[in-house]
């Protein structure tokens, strides 16, 4: 069966869907893989490099001839349509903002699975590429904010006097801010965190971080996630936050709630309160922002009332600015996820493995994911 790779199109996107080590373990399942001339330049791999792995380099990729397609971005939804009825996706999907793509899917009888459906369970756990791509964001974060604070992250003790460490407050514990705050940490700043899930306290301090316990009760989702807040209880958590926020130098929000909008952590009134040369990442931005006035993909910079300036980072695109370790993440989640739907050289999903079935967007043409299905009923009644 025919593995097709394509180069990613959507600007800004670096990563590639394979490298030449899966491809060679693509190829050892029995699988003959395509790639697209030039899919792997950004991240590090040259055309030659995979024909040395055993994949065939081809200009353009026909979709139509693949039994399966593997990518990064979400694809565009005139892209089902050219691949043939019955043929297999794996990648992003992002099936709660794109939609129309979904519909195409669906209606061109494509079997696609979305990594960010991949269950978080034990099995599954090489296949996550959230949390495989979270971690490459969480560290990115911490250089993006080093990079622009005018002071140092560690303690220096010298003969011409004592710099303090940098006070760092990472709001979201989960693998993106679990890797900020180690990597921050790493830097030998100061670190604390907060979190809405009970189990983030024990985190956040076996990294090193101190843990900044709210009188709030926890707001557990399941999954690994936390629950969105009501308006009441995010006002009354903002409020306690506030002189955290204003006694840091760095703040580094990673908050995100799947499927929805990210929750507004910190308000214009909060950052304005930081001291002046202070650096806010927020790494939602993309998503709505945790931080009030930040802009994906652009530094702002917030006035402070004593004539003090601070940066407000937007980020956008974290994973890919790093693409070579990020592609070697994610592209083995993606040959992992399609090792264990392939036998003896045949791709052949087995929806009665948990993993394949909530992996699963659109098989047969139906819509297999219920919370996109239910999007996609509650748009066509519009």
């Amino acid at each position: 069966m025919r593995v097709g790779i394509a180069r990613e199109r959507r600007t800004g996107e670096r990563r590639v869907a394979a490298t030449p080590d899966t491809v060679r373990q693509l190829a050892g399942l029995g699988l003959e893989v395509l790639i697209e001339h030039g899919a792997g330049e950004a991240s590090g791999h040259s055309d030659a490099s995979y024909e040395q792995a055993g994949a065939t380099v081809v200009d353009p990729l026909g979709l139509g001839d693949l039994d399966v397609l593997l990518h990064v971005r979400p694809l565009e939804p005139e892209t089902p349509a050219r691949l043939r009825r019955g043929a297999v996706t794996i990648g992003l999907g992002s099936p709660s903002t794109e939609l129309p793509t979904v519909r195409a899917l669906r209606d061109a009888g494509v079997t696609a699975f979305a990594l960010e459906l991949v269950p978080r369970i034990s099995r599954a756990q090489s296949m996550d590429a959230l949390t495989s791509q979270a971690l490459v964001a969480g560290y990115r974060c911490v250089l993006e904010a080093a990079m622009r604070l005018p002071r140092f992250f560690p303690l220096y003790m010298t003969a011409a006097g004592t710099i303090p460490p940098a006070k760092v407050l990472v709001l979201g514990a989960g693998v993106a801010g679990l890797q900020a705050i180690g990597t921050a940490k790493r830097l030998g700043a100061r670190v604390s965190a907060n979190d809405v899930r009970a189990a983030s306290a024990d985190e956040v301090k076996s990294l090193g971080g101190t843990f900044i316990h709210l009188d709030l009760d926890a707001a557990d989702a399941g999954g690994g996630y936390a629950k969105e807040l009501g308006a009441d209880r995010a006002a009354r958590q903002r409020a306690l936050l506030a002189p955290h926020v204003a006694d840091s130098d760095v703040l580094i929000t990673t908050a995100a709630i799947p499927g929805r909008p990210a929750p507004l952590l910190v308000t214009a009134d909060m950052v304005r309160a930081m001291r002046p040369g202070s650096v806010v990442v927020d790494l939602a931005a993309e998503s709505g922002g945790n931080v009030e006035g930040s802009v994906a993909g652009s530094d702002v910079v917030v006035p402070t009332a004593d004539g003090g300036t601070i940066t407000l980072v937007g980020m956008k695109d974290a994973a890919s600015t790093m693409p070579a370790d990020a592609s070697r993440l994610y592209a083995k989640n993606v040959a992992n996820l399609l090792a264990l739907m392939t036998h003896d050289g045949s791709v052949e999903p087995d929806f009665g493995d948990v993993v394949v079935l909530d992996a699963c967007l659109t098989h047969d043409g139906e819509v297999r994911h219920p919370a996109t299905a239910e999007a996609l009923d509650t748009e066509g009644a519009r």
